[in-house]
């Protein structure tokens, strides 16, 4: 498609991603949820300073052709699938560029069910936006629709993260990095309301600071307050609070991988566990899918992109799935990566089990892992070359079961993403210079 991607319409704002377009996708789902009912849109936006443009853009195109605007105000990507699941709109809209920094933003669509919207519906909101179809009619008179502040389904979506503990939190000390966006105004709550005593940062947004030196992307920080207080966790979020990853009581990184690992024994043990099967994508580390293997849980992996473990989990019925980013997935709870919900999660597995985060994490080894871009001319071209296979191949051979190669396409730039796992940094780098002199060469 020309404007959306796996994660909607994204790019620097004022350029890429304009007011103008915010306009019209909201006069496409205020006109295409309105055709039969009155239709009832909920809207959600990180801090970035264009979040406001785009708000206010979207709620005059979603009125203007007769269907109710909800604003739910400075809020994360979950928070509104909820609300849109549970509270019965024909569709939810966020604004944000998750991790991005803040000149970047976005639009993301969900459905009734709070899932990204279907592909044809977005299909026809690019030929609006592009001319290519009539001019929608603006309604008038009462027809005209209504925006309503709705604060309060982002209050209820504090109250539904709190109740899914089952434990006090009380003598916890955790640390919460809010990146300075969506999680600033619900992650302390949370942790509060549980009874936990939280050392916050990235919580003063100002419309430029979103993901700046702070959150999941910069864990660092997050790293130096749980070492220097001597906390024992903390849980970093992205710019719209759909990411988690998580600092062990030791300082360590605790990412998506040992997430899933962690969580994935936790309720197989509970027999909650459903197939037996996790999913994860093929950007998982080694050491992930060895620990599964020896915990005796089967995984499914797909290709890079939560909108891809989401649907192999909804398609097998499986209930925890995710990405090494920290896009965590638990479908009995939400419908989308939920970072705070995630942070809840392992809360829950560390307080049953009476055991820290590390000691948890133990059982999985990380391999050294080495990621490298190539540039190409034509990236079908040279993933289909002989050479290049015959490479990979042989290098795949070498490393055995105790190591891995993948080369993927990007799929935004002309590039070719070379990626080896190995037992050493050293063995990671040869493989990986190995692979990309030979794709230089065609």
């Amino acid at each position: 498609m020309k404007y959306f991607g796996t994660d909607g319409f994204r790019g620097e704002a004022g350029k890429v991603l304009t007011a103008d377009h915010a306009y019209k996708i909201g006069r496409y789902l205020g006109w295409y949820f309105g055709r039969e009912h009155r239709g009832r849109i909920v809207v959600g936006k990180d801090t970035r300073r264009s979040s406001y443009t785009f708000e206010y853009a979207l709620v005059a195109g979603i009125i203007a052709s007769g269907s109710n605007a909800y604003i739910l105000h400075v809020t994360t990507t979950p928070s509104v699938a909820y609300v849109v699941r549970t509270e019965d709109f024909d569709c939810g809209v966020m604004i944000s560029a998750s991790h991005n920094p803040y000149h970047d933003n976005g639009i993301k669509l969900m459905d009734r069910n709070g899932h990204k919207m279907e592909a044809k519906v977005e299909e026809a909101i690019e030929k609006y936006i592009d001319g290519e179809t009539e001019e929608l009619p603006f309604a008038s008179g009462e027809d005209i629709g209504v925006a309503t502040d709705y604060a309060i389904g982002r209050n209820r979506y504090i109250g539904y993260l709190i109740s899914l503990a089952t434990r006090s939190y009380d003598g916890k000390r955790i640390g919460l990095d809010c990146s300075n966006g969506s999680a600033f105004s619900i992650a302390k709550s949370v942790f509060d309301a549980l009874g936990a005593r939280t050392y916050v940062i990235g919580n003063e947004p100002n419309g430029l600071n979103i993901n700046k030196d702070c959150g999941s992307t910069h864990i660092e920080t997050l790293q130096k307050l749980v070492r220097e207080k001597e906390l024992d966790a903390g849980f970093a979020f992205d710019g719209d609070a759909d990411r988690c990853i998580a600092i062990d009581d030791k300082g360590e990184i605790i990412d998506g991988d040992y997430i899933i690992y962690i969580c994935g024994k936790y309720l197989k043990k509970r027999d909650k566990l459903d197939g037996n099967h996790v999913v994860t994508t093929v950007m998982a580390n080694l050491g992930l899918f060895k620990a599964l293997d020896k915990s005796g849980i089967e995984y499914e992996v797909t290709t890079v992109g939560d909108k891809y473990v989401n649907e192999a989990m909804i398609e097998h019925g499986y209930v925890l799935g995710g990405e090494q980013s920290g896009h965590i997935i638990f479908k009995r709870h939400a419908t989308t990566g939920d970072g705070v919900l995630t942070a809840i999660m392992l809360m829950e597995v560390m307080m049953e089990e009476k055991t820290a985060i590390s000691e948890l994490a133990s059982g999985m080894k990380k391999y050294p892992q080495l990621l490298k871009n190539v540039r190409v001319a034509d990236r079908a071209a040279v993933m289909n070359n002989e050479k290049v296979k015959a490479e990979c191949q042989s290098i795949s051979d070498e490393l055995g079961d105790e190591g891995r190669i993948l080369l993927r396409e990007s799929g935004t730039e002309p590039l070719i993403r070379v990626m080896v796992e190995a037992g050493t940094d050293e063995l990671c780098k040869k493989y990986v210079d190995k692979m990309c002199s030979v794709i230089d060469t065609i």
